[in-house]
Formats: structure tokens, C-alpha cells, sequence
């Protein structure tokens, strides 16, 4: 999901990479512990969806340690708070691989964060696996879209499926399972909504659709009084919106009261409960988020059941099963860096464990869980949802590339 910014802080990046490890950092129990950092805003206005992601992720370490998932290691989760900014995640990138039993980082929520974080991760060889991250940029280039796609960032891994692939379900969705002839298209002005409007605009209007008008606003906005005017008078079937819960709910709300009758439609950064808090009039708007709701999904029951007996207080939200998998894959190469190295930590245990990442391979929360070339996600499964009566139902789901046999 989600860009909070395409600013990046400047500054020195270089770490000293890990040195020697040995037999690591031994516990009383005997046994070497391994951390695993954890990155994402558990504080602030996203903070319901980074909360979700902290949990998910202790779950899946605690689960390990329980059940002596790889013999001889303990886990141990490190979060850190990102507060949704980038120069704060690319601190705890540097603050993280300074710690030498960090073997990976889960996280971030935010694609504008994970672009702060890469360089920190690949110099200190560093694997970075985000449950959240949309954009394409970030593991095919900048020059993706001209199908000139390069991997810049060998340690960079995400569980989520990408805006090339969202954005374009948007946009069919919209066409033939909405009904939508014209939409108005908003973005919040930071990479991951612009990038997710583009990919809406240009699979819409391949379809046959009319963008009637498009606007960029302040993600800080809260008063999209001028918006409203332009997007009424441009008569759309279906309002488009490019960015987050906290200014899209707000907007939706306003447009509605300004006489605008038609639906929101937006993203897995719209699709949290907090959308529906912040908008009394959410209902019929939509959002998509990547996968298939975990509810739904016979592989996520002992997932749920386990989070429920947790006793968390926050709930798993869009990303809990995408980060438990994010998590349990970090794992899955640990487990098969130490029995590759006779039951021990190699002493270059972050490369190894990066090398075996590519190769992980498992039936996870969410469904198979490997990576392709890239270091996507080879599940392309995209959900839609509606706002109805106060909650947000599952309206269809599907493997982009399959939508039209659906």
C-alpha cells in the first residue's frame, strides 16, 4: 500500500556491515537470538493499520518460539515506530541494522518509508520485507512502466501485490462491475497516490471510460470545499481518490453533503475501519486492498484464532495475515540458512539469510507465499470492497490478470 512522501532525507547511509557473528547472541536457554526489527507508524493517524502490523508480526514470532520452529534460535521482534514519515523510518533502518542479531526487517506500511529504508538495507546486506508496499518503483525501477524493469534492491521483499496490478483492477472494476462511463480522479499528491490514480486512469479510459476531471490535494487537507465544486460540476459516475483513510473519509463526507451522490472509490489505504469513524456518509463507496479477506480464507483460520487468543487490543486490520506471512517467511530463511550451516548461524548470516529469502516457499495466512524475480509477490489476488451498514463487505475477488474470466 501507501506513499506518505517522495522526499527522501539525505544524509550518510553507509553502516559497517555485520561483522562476524560466531555463535551469536546466546540466551540462557543455550540458544542463539535472532531479532527481528519491525518497522511501521504505531502512533499517529495510521496508526491503526501499523498496530495491526506490530501485533501480526509478534504473533508469528511468538508462534515460532513456541513451537521450536528452527531448533537451536529464538526470535525476538524489535518495532520501532516509523510516525508514517520517511526520515524516521530511514533512523530506524540505520538504528536496526547497527544491532548485529537483526537478520531482517518487516515493514514498512508506507511505500514513501520503504524508499527512506532500501539503501540502509542494502548496503548492510539487510533483508527489508514490507506486508504493505504497493508501488512498483520499488522493486522494478523507475522506468518500469516503460516495461524497462530492473531490481535495484536484491534485499527488498514484499507480501503485497503491486499498484501496476491494483490500480488496474480499480479500474476495471469501476467499468464492469460498477457501471462507471465517466470518474473524476483525485490523488494526495505523494507516490503511492499518484501512482495508484495513474494506473486507475489508464486502465478506465482503455475500457472505454472518460476521466471527466482530475485534482491534487494536500494529504493534510481537511477541507475540500473547492474540490466538491469541481467534481459537481463535472457530473462523474464515480469519484476516484488516490491516497489515505484520514483525508479520504473527510472527503467523501464532503462531497456527499455538497450534492456529490455518486461513491468514493479508492485503494488499500482507504480500506481500514477508521475510513468508515471518519465518514459519516461512507455508505456504497468503495476500496480495494490486496488479497483475499483473511475471514474468507480456510488457510487463515488458525491465524485468526490465534490472534484472538493473543489478546491483542488493537485489531489485525488490512495487513495482520500479509505481515504474518512477511514475518514467517524471515523465518523460513533463517530456519533454512541454520540447517544449511550444521544447525548454526553462519557468520554471514544476513547474506545468506537474503539468498535464502528468494527461495522461500510456503502455504501461508494468505495463501502461497513465494517471490518472483523481482522479489514481488507472486499472489496477485485483489479484493473489492463497499461500506455497508457501517462495516466493509467483500464484494469480489480475484487475480488481476484473471478478472475477465471471473
Amino acid at each position: 500500500m501507501l506513499l506518505i512522501t517522495t522526499a527522501l532525507t539525505t544524509g550518510a547511509l553507509t553502516l559497517t556491515a555485520c561483522g562476524s557473528r560466531g555463535d551469536g547472541n546466546k540466551n540462557g536457554e543455550g540458544k542463539t537470538t535472532v531479532v527481528i526489527g519491525l518497522d511501521a507508524p504505531t502512533t499517529g493517524e495510521l496508526s491503526a493499520l501499523g498496530l495491526g502490523i506490530r501485533n501480526s508480526a509478534q504473533l508469528a514470532v511468538d508462534i515460532a518460539n513456541k513451537n521450536n520452529e528452527v531448533k537451536g534460535v529464538t526470535f525476538k521482534l524489535q518495532a520501532l515506530d516509523d510516525k508514517a514519515l520517511p526520515n524516521v523510518g530511514q533512523q530506524n533502518a540505520t538504528k536496526l541494522a547497527g544491532n548485529k542479531d537483526v537478520l531482517g526487517i518487516v515493514g514498512p506500511l508506507n511505500s514513501g518509508v520503504a524508499q527512506s529504508m532500501q539503501q540502509v538495507s542494502k548496503q548492510n546486506n539487510l533483508t527489508l520485507i514490507s506486508p504493505a508496499n504497493t508501488t512498483p518503483d520499488l522493486t522494478q525501477g523507475p522506468d518500469w512502466k516503460k516495461n524497462k524493469r530492473v531490481r535495484q534492491f536484491p534485499t527488498y521483499f514484499r507480501t503485497a501485490t503491486t499498484d501496476e496490478v491494483q490500480g488496474a483492477f480499480d479500474g476495471q472494476y469501476a467499468w464492469e462491475k460498477v457501471k462507471a462511463k465517466k470518474a473524476y480522479v483525485i490523488d494526495d499528491q505523494k507516490t503511492y497516490g499518484v501512482g495508484l490514480a495513474s494506473s486507475f486512469k489508464d486502465q478506465f479510459a482503455k475500457l472505454g471510460g472518460k476521466i471527466v476531471g482530475t485534482e491534487h490535494v494536500s494529504p493534510d487537507d481537511r477541507d475540500f470545499k473547492a474540490v466538491v465544486s469541481k467534481v459537481k460540476s463535472a457530473k462523474p459516475d464515480l469519484v476516484f481518490y488516490g491516497g489515505e483513510y484520514p483525508a479520504s473519509g473527510p472527503l467523501s463526507q464532503q462531497l456527499k453533503d455538497g450534492g456529490v451522490t455518486v461513491p468514493l472509490m479508492g485503494g488499500d489505504g482507504m480500506y481500514s475501519a477508521d475510513y468508515i469513524k471518519l465518514n459519516k456518509k461512507a455508505q456504497g463507496d468503495y476500496a480495494s486492498s490486496v488479497g483475499k479477506p483473511v475471514e474468507q480464507l480456510p488457510s487463515a483460520k488458525k491465524y485468526i484464532a490465534d490472534y484472538k487468543a493473543a489478546g491483542f487490543k488493537e485489531p489485525y486490520e488490512a495487513y495482520g495475515g500479509s505481515t504474518y506471512d512477511s514475518t514467517w517467511a524471515l523465518i523460513q530463511a533463517v530456519k533454512n540458512v541454520v540447517e544449511a550451516n550444521n544447525g548454526k548461524l553462519p557468520d554471514d548470516a544476513r547474506k545468506k539469510v537474503t539468498e535464502a529469502m528468494n527461495k522461500v516457499t510456503f502455504d501461508g495466512v494468505t495463501g502461497k507465499v513465494a517471490f518472483d524475480k523481482y522479489g514481488d509477490t507472486t499472489n496477485t489476488m485483489i479484493t473489492a470492497y463497499q461500506v455497508e451498514k457501517g462495516d466493509w463487505a467483500a464484494r469480489f475477488s480475484a487475480p488481476f490478470k484473471e478478472f475477465d474470466k471471473s
